[in-house]
């Protein structure tokens, strides 16, 4: 086991691989002798579980996006302190599909909701919670759409079953966040066979493992 643990949230549009990338991640970490907790938002915790059938299920405009930041953030205020910072302060790796970032591209730039208020949601319900690094699973917003859709058939989520000008937006979100916080975050291209991605996202961590 670690002996500190570390934040990484996969962060990305519909179709990139995030689920797949974190579950191979995790099993990387434990070759290396490092207990890793495999997340996802919304959800990670009994209550935001029940949160995110709220959210991903019925119409797209069921929800407004003012009223999805706000239940998307409640989710993650249970998520973290229920599930995340527990495993931290165990010393494990917590791997997490979407985090913070996705509210910021979704709701935030795609949703027309100003990013201040965002983080000021975040501030309050999960204190402010940063992972210790981010990575972006970049793919242009038609492959990620056709990946999306061989995997989810007739069942596509409210999310995924948007426009293409929303998803290009949360790409070019990502994208923009990435350029602004190059410490935390890192680029990675998704366009790739899964074992490149898969050890892009390895060597994306270097400098953090032990």
């Amino acid at each position: 086991m670690s002996v500190t643990g570390r934040f990484i949230s996969l962060e990305g549009g519909e179709g990139a691989g995030k689920s797949t990338q974190a579950k191979r991640l995790a099993a990387a970490l434990g070759a290396r002798g490092i207990d890793a907790l495999v997340t996802r938002e919304p959800g990670g915790s009994e209550g935001a579980e029940a949160i995110r059938a709220l959210l991903m299920q019925g119409a797209v405009s069921r929800w407004s996006p003012h009223s999805e930041a706000l239940l998307f953030a409640a989710a993650r205020a249970d998520h973290v302190e229920k599930t995340i910072r527990p495993a931290l302060g165990a010393g494990r790796w917590v791997i997490c599909d979407r985090f913070l970032d996705s509210s910021r591209a979704y709701q935030g730039v795609a949703g027309g909701i100003d990013d201040a208020a965002v983080l000021a949601l975040h501030g309050f319900g999960s204190r402010g919670l940063l992972p210790d690094r981010t990575l972006v699973l970049e793919l242009s917003p038609e492959q990620g759409r056709a990946r999306a859709a061989v995997r989810d058939g007739a069942a596509a989520d409210r999310f995924a079953a948007r426009g293409a000008a929303f998803h290009a937006d949360v790409a070019a979100a990502f994208h923009r966040f990435a350029a602004a916080e190059p410490e935390r975050f890192r680029l990675i291209d998704a366009a790739a066979d899964f074992d490149t991605v898969a050890a892009s996202v390895l060597a994306a961590l270097a400098d953090l493992l032990p």
